[in-house]
């Protein structure tokens, strides 16, 4: 952890590290917000994250309750949980972990149908559960692929450290400086 801050310029704010593995079932980032950087109060609706923070520190305002933070803080913020973070006049850099998204699918859709003829006692009892169509063995099967990003960190400016509050933001409107891509 020292070497990756200790090799980016202090100057250089956002997302310095994040877990690229494949197979995955966790995601983690190293995050730095400059001096005077803050994250805009938001809410994750699905996802717990735990914060570590390594270097610096400032305010954490959670559920309207304010928390300083400062080296070897640890928080845990639960899904649904509306936070901000402000770094202090020396900055902060901070780890998170979270479970990874599940990554969207594609299914085709179920063949249609035929209609059933023959007596009552032929057809399905009523209300009885629908069978479930089973694929044939040599049948591609969609595999989960991409997925959402499983937090904020692209649109978080580098350099300001302020959050995007549109979702297809790709400069910083307080900066002007180009987002990071989402991965």
């Amino acid at each position: 952890m020292a070497d990756l801050l200790g090799e980016t310029p202090p100057e250089q704010g956002g997302a310095l590290w994040r877990l690229a593995a494949r197979e995955r079932q966790l995601d983690a980032n190293v995050v730095r917000l400059t001096p005077g950087a803050d994250v805009v109060a938001h809410t994750e609706p699905d996802l717990d994250v735990l914060l570590y923070v390594t270097d610096g520190g400032g305010q954490l305002d959670a559920e309207g309750r304010r928390h300083t933070l400062g080296p070897g803080s640890l928080t845990w913020l639960p899904h649904g949980t509306r936070r901000s973070l402000s770094a202090g006049p020396d900055g902060m850099a901070y780890v998170t972990v979270h479970r990874r998204r599940p990554g969207l699918t594609i299914r085709s859709a179920a063949p249609e149908r035929e209609p059933q003829t023959g007596s009552e006692s032929e057809l399905q009892a009523e209300g009885a559960p629908e069978p479930q169509r089973r694929p044939h063995p040599r049948e591609p099967v969609a595999q989960p692929e991409g997925g959402e990003a499983a937090c904020l960190l692209h649109r978080v400016c580098p350099d300001c450290g302020r959050l995007a509050s549109e979702r297809d933001a790709m400069y910083c409107s307080r900066c002007g400086t180009r987002l990071p891509s989402e991965e």
